[in-house]
């Protein structure tokens, strides 16, 4: 047989490879076998009597399955795995029924290639990362820009149709790679224009420029104040919480005022909110709660003479704890550091204490479009209502998501709920992330669904699926109890 009569051609993404017998396609999840187009990788079912993270449990062609998938609520098909529906006015994969409490339900099943998609980054530090809208890049490529500082975390926002598409092939295929990495919970190394060399991994503390972030503040400079003002008191003079974002001081503050702490008559630079509020106290950085501090004296203007004293105390701190120096007036009004008594060193610690673990949190978000819902019914825009109407439930690999209001159907997940290695890529490039819709048989034929195509169970071979343990923070796809979707009048559409 020559080699054109051992080649065959992929539909299952646009860049249609011809694939050589033996050979995978470039996605690396189908390739050629004898002449037959097959899948590499198995098609992922969730069993919640499996621990999380417990060992993989493949179904051969001897085992015994019997068709019980979904008629035992334990078992949930997931999309990952289960192909797609290009070129896309085809129904999805698999559109599975099952009788849950009397109610016939459906689950649609199918993995979309995302050409709008990227990843928004969650990194929990003080530190500066960069500069607000700075770019973003990997192996040198942009891949995506700075956002917005949250409380205690720094956001980074990747990919999107632009990078994917609208830079050079290498850009675009850097951003998908990137993503893809990032979605499957690999370490990837970013750097930051005018900032920082950071490495993210989705449920891992982000390494920023070498070194293991280890915690997230406490809250900001003021919070601080508020939240220990009362166990200070009385214990230590003054208390200055060293913040880029808003520094606090004890005596100023309302909680200290509230509490009768004595004025000590600092003076700190910077700009003054409200009382005992200090916006600016100094450059954004990787020191002094997130400042480019060394020295946290730097920011105290001076101690007016008419109110302070000499021996008077001084705590200074880092909204993290990370950073600590006890200080004690001379004569001169001039701040010596001093060996802190063991209650100030208490103090430091309930700082530690109350900071959590700093993590990296990747959200795979996507749009699912026009072609991925014609995979669902003949009607695009009714699954779109539908969704929005909570008649049909989206999941991503059997995990929550969140749907964005307005028009069509943007959904974000934690990719740390999903199945290991539940993302792909095609080279167009483009990311490939499962998608289930599960609603009512009788909401179902309402919006118009491929009711030809709907199958138990039971009609599944058993080869090459995989049941892997469910997130236990999960909610079970399949329990109904309190959700809209299943407890609806089944006629609503």
């Amino acid at each position: 047989m020559s080699d054109a009569l051992d080649t065959i051609r992929c539909d299952a993404c646009p860049v249609l490879c011809f694939i050589k017998n033996g050979m995978a396609g470039a996605c690396d999840r189908y390739a050629n076998h004898g002449g037959e187009l097959v899948r590499v990788d198995p098609h992922v079912i969730l069993d919640r009597t499996l621990a999380h993270g417990g060992q993989v449990v493949p179904f051969t062609k001897g085992d015994a399955w019997g068709g019980e998938l979904l008629a035992n609520p334990a078992r949930f098909v997931t999309a990952i795995g289960a192909g797609t529906t290009y070129p896309d006015y085809k129904p999805a994969p698999f559109i599975i029924s099952t009788p849950i409490d009397g109610i016939d339900m459906v689950t649609v099943v199918t993995e979309g290639i995302f050409s709008y998609c990227g990843v928004k980054i969650k990194i929990d530090t003080d530190r500066h990362l960069g500069p607000e809208a700075a770019t973003v890049r990997a192996q040198g490529e942009p891949v995506g820009h700075v956002t917005t500082g949250e409380y205690g975390s720094q956001m980074l926002s990747l990919g999107g149709v632009t990078h994917l598409t609208h830079g050079s092939k290498r850009e675009g295929r850097v951003t998908c790679d990137t993503l893809l990495d990032l979605c499957n919970r690999a370490p990837v190394e970013l750097h930051i224009d005018g900032g920082t060399k950071i490495i993210v991994q989705a449920g891992c503390a982000p390494i920023i420029d070498g070194t293991v972030e280890q915690c997230m503040r406490v809250g900001c400079g003021s919070a601080a104040i508020g939240m220990f003002a009362q166990q200070w008191f009385g214990h230590v003079d003054e208390v200055v919480v060293v913040d880029d974002h808003i520094t606090g001081v004890l005596s100023e503050h309302q909680a200290g005022k509230v509490l009768g702490v004595r004025a000590t008559g600092i003076r700190i630079k910077g700009r003054r909110s409200t009382p005992g509020r200090y916006f600016q106290v100094a450059s954004p950085g990787g020191m002094w709660g997130g400042t480019d501090l060394a020295d946290p004296l730097d920011i105290i203007e001076k101690f007016d003479p008419a109110v302070a004293w000499p021996g008077l105390s001084l705590l200074m701190v880092s909204t993290t704890g990370e950073h600590a120096a006890y200080f004690e007036l001379d004569e001169a009004l001039r701040p010596a550091v001093r060996k802190p008594p063991a209650k100030i060193g208490g103090f430091i610690e309930r700082i530690r204490e109350n900071c959590e673990p700093a993590l990296s949190t990747v959200l795979f978000m996507g749009g699912a479009g026009g072609s991925l819902r014609a995979g669902v019914t003949e009607n695009p825009v009714r699954l779109t209502r539908s969704v929005r109407d909570m008649l049909t439930r989206v999941t991503c690999g059997g995990a929550p998501v969140y749907i964005w209001p307005g028009g069509g159907i943007t959904f974000m997940v934690d990719v740390a709920r999903l199945p290991e290695h539940a993302f792909g890529a095609v080279p167009t490039p483009a990311i490939v992330a499962p998608i289930e819709f599960t609603l009512t048989l009788a909401n179902y034929a309402a919006l118009g669904g491929h009711l030809a195509h709907v199958r138990p169970a039971a009609s599944l071979s058993a080869n090459d699926r995989q049941a892997v343990g469910p997130d236990k923070t999960n909610p079970w796809p399949l329990d109904h109890t309190g959700h809209a979707v299943f407890t609806r009048r089944s006629g609503d559409a």
